[in-house]
């Protein structure tokens, strides 16, 4: 089940050691094995995986070979600082390819699970990098898995990446934990093969985390994450490229390519801070789903975005103040050149004074759209 296993402690961890050129096949099942509940997401894991970190700074993982393993392939578990895991091919995982799952502050009674609010003591992966990596094939036996998937943890960075052929959600932020993550120049598709809801990335906002990331000083509130710069294909579910889910906020998803699914932005169950712009949407169903109402200063923002639907409509979005979703901007294709908003025609919505610059026309030829995304991507 485990093949290496580092394991320190935050006051005395194991330090800068790296593992470079290995293969690493044929770890045991762990589907079986105690599971607990990581966060407030939708997740049960268990603490295992090929590679085991806990208490470590400054693993790297290099052009290593991680196959055949039927449980997680690499997990960091509490505290680890400066993990890299590079240029490395993970395939035909039974769990999760890469799993991060840091500990809080935890109680535990009759009636409530070890679920503890309070991370401000650093117990979690932090400043994790993953780049330049190949992953495929996962979730073989548990199919609530990912290419890569993390609970209480803070500041990672998903770089330059190629990842397909999953049975959920290919990237899964659990929580909001901390905050400050990137997502960037990744191929993501490919995904939710066994189910129907997600697509390349998906988050929960469920449980509030107090930490420091975002100022320095304890605060429920989560620094900004960034997704940007990646192709993402949703030809599976198709639901989003990018699912914020229940309660989700402070992401900036912006300048990417997103291909598919039936709503290009989207916010529910208390989610806010949700900021869409210099994206380009290619046969996307609807731009938005704005599932709930939302406070003034926290309202989402949809601008500058090119939208190539396939509906008649643009979708829902909180069309009045308080908490109006901010639209400005846009260039919007319909296969007729025209479009609603706000239950009315585009054009007469925008003599009220709303969406502002924003114009729509015919669906333009592939050739264009590839175009916008070689511009986007800097291909």
């Amino acid at each position: 089940q485990v093949l290496v296993n580092i394991t320190g402690t935050k006051w005395d961890p194991v330090k800068n050691m790296k593992f470079k050129g290995i293969k690493y096949i044929a770890a045991a099942h762990t589907y079986m094995n105690p599971h607990g509940v990581p966060s407030a997401g939708d997740w049960a894991l268990e603490r295992f995986g090929a590679i085991f970190l806990e208490g470590t700074e400054g693993i790297s993982v290099e052009s290593c070979e991680i196959e055949r393993v039927d449980g997680n392939g690499i997990m960091l578990s509490g505290y680890n600082r400066n993990t890299t895991i590079q240029n490395s091919d993970l395939a035909f995982i039974g769990g999760t390819a890469i799993a991060l799952w840091g500990r809080t502050n935890e109680t535990e009674g009759d009636n409530h699970p070890q679920a503890g609010v309070d991370g401000t003591d650093g117990n979690s992966p932090r400043f994790t990098t993953v780049r330049g990596c190949s992953i495929r094939e996962v979730g073989l036996y548990e199919k609530q898995s990912s290419f890569f998937m993390q609970a209480k943890t803070a500041q990672s960075t998903i770089d330059g990446n190629v990842f397909f052929n999953g049975p959920r959600a290919g990237i899964n932020f659990n929580d909001g934990f901390g905050g400050g993550d990137v997502i960037a120049h990744n191929l993501v598709f490919s995904t939710c093969r066994e189910s129907g809801d997600h697509g390349p990335f998906n988050s929960w906002d469920r449980q509030p985390f107090l930490t420091t990331i975002r100022t320095g000083k304890p605060s429920m509130i989560m620094a900004w994450r960034h997704i940007h710069h990646n192709f993402l294909i949703d030809n599976y579910s198709p639901q989003e490229n990018v699912d914020n889910d229940d309660g989700s906020g402070w992401f900036k998803t912006h300048d990417n390519f997103m291909v598919y699914g039936s709503t290009g932005m989207k916010n529910d169950f208390g989610g806010h801070d949700n900021w869409h712009y210099r994206n380009v949407y290619a046969y996307v169903g609807y731009a938005f789903g704005v599932i709930t109402k939302q406070l003034p200063g926290h309202e989402d923002y949809f601008f500058q975005n090119k939208v190539v639907s396939t509906k008649e409509g643009l979708g829902v979005l909180n069309c009045n103040k308080p908490g109006k979703t901010v639209v400005y901007g846009n260039e919007y294709f319909t296969k007729d050149g025209k479009i609603q908003e706000c239950m009315m025609d585009l054009r007469d919505w925008q003599a009220k004074g709303n969406d502002k610059g924003s114009n729509v026309s015919e669906h333009p030829a592939d050739d264009e759209i590839i175009s916008w995304a070689k511009a986007t991507l800097g291909f």
